[in-house]
This record gives structure tokens, C-alpha cells and sequence, in this order.
């Protein structure tokens, strides 16, 4: 086959080719301007579906999926022609092209938990043609209509001419301002259609105003920036509350918490911005977070929130979240401090004094100059003695006993790992989710990826597939539930035919854990649709092409592990654990957050991890 080359218009010397041979897709440029032409002038008769993909070739996007469908086929076929074409999914959630219809009721909870988690998505999805749009065609869908609460920006391509431009507007509006999911709707008459005028790509969006991440504050924050640092330098126990915004902000979050002596706790998607292994760490806050960020919050003068929202699993009873805080800032000696790229979100939930509204790693870079470090000791003798009394702990069976414990479990894959700086952690959720927070130590922004605000059971594998994708050097682990892993193991075939080597750790307790830990302890045991009948998953691994190993015992639990992250490939490892288990400590709904339910280990010694 002859090779096949598209030639843009001569608009010297801003000019550039797309050239694809038969199985490998190359890209060159005749200048380096035109890497950042905001206009680009096409020639005559070109297909819009090699458009669209030219378009997505030049937004920051390093993997993509695809998806069946037959409205989707005019994109799906130039697709395979670019230097990232998408893998086929068996369950798609990521930046990925959808296919009609029916394939619509899987995208809303994807986007919802992107949505809620400040995740950039970018999705393209068929559609019937333009001539037939509102007549019920077959796999018609008001997509728009569906995806409008659950995205931050929606568009339908109703002309050839707009679809470039319409692309290069959700890649912008994902990944400015908090971060969210788009999508765009693509007629199939619009794909196949023939582009025979010049278009522009400069997005035409009146009235988006995203936070730009490097260059400062659209509203100028000075006088916010010189109150919040007057209320720090005048409290007397402060304390840093870091969310998911402080992990593009990691360097200057440090800088700010070791040079001023401020200690961290984090929300559970904040894990890893600020090293978990250093003496001023809290861990992670909330429900099931460590008992002594739980207290400091609620004993602080001033609280200093950084790119998190005050979601109800950190706050538990919102009028009784940080009073010392509260009463502090009606006297004007400290309060409740808040950094977000959002200005709606501040205020929001819990009061606050001040709220400073842009770009954290650029705020922070303001306020730093402005604080005077203090040593606080009689603040930080209370944290340390609430960190001796309170650590994470679980009740080991020793003897004959020897059935294994999830934490024990994932504390052996943080003493196999913590060597490393390369690893990926996705998880499901569940009790295992809560496990992997408190015992594994998080030491590096965007170690994690997981489902928070939505608790998006079957998150983990799919996500850990897209990690590794995105990160092949890396090591990539998706901690995972029998019940969670059961929602999307069929993505174990992907993995395999693509070779993606994900690594799922599989804690099978035989039931939904957090259910029935609630089931136990405010239900007088009374099981229901928690108990499960898994498949064998150690055979089912292998059944899909993949490896698989399992544990039953503590005393394997070493060399079944390092066999485990040792193995090329996509592999299963299925640790049985007891199934009994619960998760402590824990804030029971309604409850403030010093007002929690702490387990039977006062005889028990603290975890490694801890």
C-alpha cells in the first residue's frame, strides 16, 4: 500500500505535514512555531475525522481509549493512525471516544467521579447524524441532556468547520481552573464529513475564566494573603490541611510547613503531597483518618486549608468541625483559612475568615515571606503525645492462628516497596481502601489514584491500567476487594492483550467489608446481600491470559509477596484475609470528629508503618 500523506496549506512558515505510513504514525513540523500556531489554515477536502484526531494529537493527552459503536467508526479508523492510538476497552473510564447510546449509561458515574474528584477527562462520543437528531433514530441519545450535571463542559459538533476548534476548547476547560471532565458529542455526519474551508483552532469560550496554574491570581489576593499570614503568626496551634490541589504544589507545601514548623494532615486524595514519613505528617484526616489529626483539627486555633474541600468524610458534624478555630477567629487570633482554585468552593461547607482564591503553588509562593517560624513546643508536645496514645493499630493473630490480616498485608507491600520512588498505588473502594491509607506511607505527590468523592466501586484496576500506560517504568499496584475487584475484573483481558503489567493485590474477605462493618457494629449483625460466593479468582487470572498466586497464610506472606512484585506481566495476587476484620478508628455518621470508635487494642503495639 502506497504511503499516505495529508499536507496542510503552504502558510509558511507556520506550515506542517501529518505524514502516516502503513503501521507507524509519525509527526513533523516545519517549524517549531508552529507547535503554538493558534490558527492553523487546512487544505481544501479535508476529512474531519483525521481533523479531530490532528487536534487531539496536539492536546497533552498521553493515552486514550477507544470504544465500539458504529457512530464512532469515522474517528475509531484515523485514530489507530496517531502516535497514542487507543486501546480497546472492555469497561472504558478515562479520556477515552464513546460509542452510541447504549454505551451512555457506563459514562455518567465516570464523569461524575472525575467531576467530584477534579480529574481532567476528555470524552468524545458518537452520535447519529445531524439530519436525524431528535427524531428517536436508533441509539439516539440526549447525551448533552444526560452528561450536563455531571461534566463541567458539554458540546455537540453541529458543523465540520467548528470540530477542531470545539476540541481544542475541552482540552483547555478540562485542564484550567479545578480540573473536570468534558465531553464531545460527534454526529456521525460531522466525522465523515469533508472540511473544504479554512478553520481556526483558537477556542472561542466568552465568559470562561480558568485560574491559570503558573502565572498568578486573575483577582489580586495581596490583602487576603497579608490577613491569612496575620492569623497564622499570631496562633499558637496551627495546623495545615492539604487536599488534592496541593499535589501540583508539593515543593512549595513542604517549603511552607518545614520552615514554618506547621504539621500536615491531609484529605484522602491529598495523600503523598506532603511525606508522610516526616515528624511533622498527621496523616491523613477524617472518618477513618488517624486519631490524632482528628483531634489537632478539632483543637487548632487555626486551620489552613490548601486546595481541599471541606467534604462531610473530613468534617463529620459540620457545626462542630474545628470550634477552637471558629471561636479563634471571632477574636481575630487565628480561624479558619482557605487556598482553592475555585472561589465557590470556599465558604462553601465550613466558614472561613479568609479565603484566597488562584493557583496554590503561586499563593503559597506569596505567602511565605510574609510568616514568622515559630517553634510552638507546648503545640507540638500535645501532637506527639496523641500520636503515642492513639497510633494505628490491629490484633495480630499470633499461635496456631496464624489467618492473615489486610493490614498486615499491605504493611508487607510498603516494606517491599518503600525503597522504590516509582510506585503507583490505585485501589477500589471499601475497608481495603481505608487500609491502603493508613498503613501504606505516602511519600510522593500522585502516588495514589482512587475514587473519593463518589466511592466508584471497580475503580482500581481500570485506573491502574491507566497509570501504567501513562508510567510503563513504573511499578503499579492496584489494591483492591473481592467485592470491588468483581465489578471490573473483566479488564484483566485488557491488560493482557495489551501487556500492560498491572499488578492487582487482591484482599478477599469473602463479603463487601464496609457494609458489613456497619452491618456489625449499627445493625445488630443482620447481613444482607454482604456475604459473597467469589469465583476462584487465582484460576480466572489465569483463564484471562493473565498470571495469578494466592496467600493464605502469614507465613508466606513474605515470599508470596516479593513473587508477586517480581512478576512480568499483568498477575492476581489473592491474599485471604479475615474476614471479620474492621476499620478503625472510625467516625461514626453524626458524629464530630473527636467523637470516634476506637477498636479493642490498648494491649496490642503499634504497626510498623506507624
Amino acid at each position: 500500500m502506497p504511503r499516505r500523506t495529508s499536507t496542510l496549506a503552504k502558510a509558511a512558515p507556520r506550515s506542517f505535514t501529518i505524514s502516516w505510513p502503513n503501521s507507524a504514525s509519525t509527526r513533523s513540523l516545519a517549524t517549531p512555531a508552529a507547535r503554538s500556531c493558534p490558527c492553523l489554515t487546512r487544505s481544501l477536502n479535508r476529512r474531519t475525522s483525521s481533523l479531530s484526531c490532528v487536534a487531539m494529537n496536539k492536546a497533552p493527552a498521553t493515552w486514550r481509549r477507544g470504544m465500539r459503536g458504529q457512530p464512532a467508526s469515522p474517528v475509531s479508523c484515523w485514530s489507530r493512525r496517531v502516535p497514542a492510538p487507543p486501546t480497546l476497552s472492555r469497561r472504558s473510564r478515562s479520556a477515552c471516544i464513546r460509542g452510541s447510546s447504549s454505551l451512555h449509561d457506563r459514562l455518567t458515574w465516570c464523569t461524575q467521579d472525575a467531576l467530584m474528584d477534579g480529574t481532567p477527562i476528555i470524552v468524545f462520543s458518537g452520535q447519529v447524524a445531524t439530519p436525524v437528531l431528535g427524531t428517536d433514530a436508533f441509539q439516539e441519545a440526549d447525551i448533552l441532556g444526560i452528561t450536563r450535571p455531571c461534566t463541567k463542559w458539554n458540546v455537540q459538533v453541529r458543523h465540520v468547520n467548528d470540530l477542531a476548534r470545539n476540541i481544542r476548547e475541552a482540552f483547555h476547560i478540562a485542564t484550567t481552573g479545578r480540573p473536570g471532565p468534558v465531553l464531545v458529542d460527534l454526529p456521525k455526519d460531522i466525522t465523515a464529513g469533508v472540511c473544504q474551508t479554512s478553520v481556526s483552532t483558537t477556542p472561542q469560550l466568552i465568559g470562561y475564566y480558568g485560574e491559570d496554574k503558573v502565572h498568578g491570581n486573575r483577582v489580586d489576593q495581596a490583602a487576603n494573603l497579608a490577613e491569612a499570614a496575620r492569623l497564622i503568626n499570631v496562633s499558637k496551634k496551627p495546623v495545615i490541611y492539604a487536599g488534592q490541589g496541593t499535589q501540583h504544589c508539593s515543593e512549595q507545601l513542604r517549603e511552607l510547613a518545614i520552615t514554618m514548623n506547621l504539621p500536615v494532615t491531609t484529605s484522602f486524595q491529598g495523600m503523598g503531597a506532603f511525606d508522610e514519613t516526616h515528624p511533622l505528617s498527621l496523616h491523613m484526616l477524617g472518618m477513618h483518618g488517624s486519631a490524632y489529626a482528628n483531634y489537632a483539627i478539632q483543637d487548632a486555633d487555626c486551620v489552613i486549608a490548601i486546595g481541599a474541600r471541606f467534604d462531610d468524610r473530613v468534617t463529620g458534624r459540620v457545626r462542630d468541625f474545628a470550634p477552637e478555630a471558629r471561636r479563634a477567629g471571632r477574636l481575630g487570633q487565628g480561624g479558619i483559612i482557605h487556598f482553592d482554585i475555585s472561589g465557590k468552593q470556599v465558604g462553601k461547607i465550613v466558614p472561613t475568615n479568609v479565603g484566597v482564591v488562584g493557583d496554590a503553588a503561586y499563593n503559597l509562593a506569596q505567602l511565605l515571606p510574609q510568616l514568622e517560624a515559630k517553634a510552638r513546643p507546648e503545640w507540638h508536645a500535645q501532637l506527639n503525645a496523641w500520636k503515642k496514645q492513639h497510633p494505628f493499630r490491629y490484633r495480630n493473630h499470633t499461635g496456631s492462628n496464624r489467618a492473615l490480616k489486610p493490614q498486615r498485608v499491605i504493611e508487607e507491600l510498603y516494606t517491599q516497596t518503600k525503597h522504590r520512588d516509582d510506585v503507583i498505588i490505585s485501589t477500589g473502594v471499601g475497608q481495603h481502601q481505608m487500609w491502603a491509607a493508613q498503613f501504606y506511607r505516602w511519600r510522593q505527590p500522585r502516588s495514589l489514584v482512587s475514587s473519593g468523592g463518589l466511592g466508584t466501586m471497580g475503580f482500581g484496576l481500570p485506573a491502574a491500567i491507566g497509570a501504567k500506560v501513562a508510567k510503563p517504568n513504573a511499578m503499579v499496584v492496584d489494591i483492591d476487594g473481592d467485592a470491588s475487584f468483581s465489578m471490573t475484573l473483566m479488564e484483566l483481558a485488557t491488560a493482557a492483550e495489551f501487556n500492560v503489567g498491572v499488578k492487582v493485590l487482591l484482599l478477599n474477605n469473602h463479603a463487601q467489608g464496609m457494609v458489613k462493618q456497619w452491618q456489625d457494629l449499627f445493625y445488630e449483625e443482620r447481613y444482607s446481600a454482604t456475604i459473597m460466593k467469589n469465583p476462584d479468582f487465582v484460576k480466572l487470572a489465569e483463564a484471562m491470559n493473565c498470571q495469578g498466586l494466592r496467600c493464605s497464610s502469614q507465613d508466606d506472606l513474605a515470599e508470596k509477596m516479593a513473587a508477586f512484585l517480581a512478576a512480568d506481566g499483568p498477575i492476581v495476587g489473592e491474599f485471604i484475609v479475615d474476614g471479620d476484620e474492621h476499620c478503625y478508628p472510625m467516625v461514626g455518621a453524626g458524629r464530630a470528629l473527636d467523637e470516634m470508635i476506637f477498636g479493642d487494642f490498648d494491649d496490642c503495639p503499634p504497626t510498623t508503618s506507624t
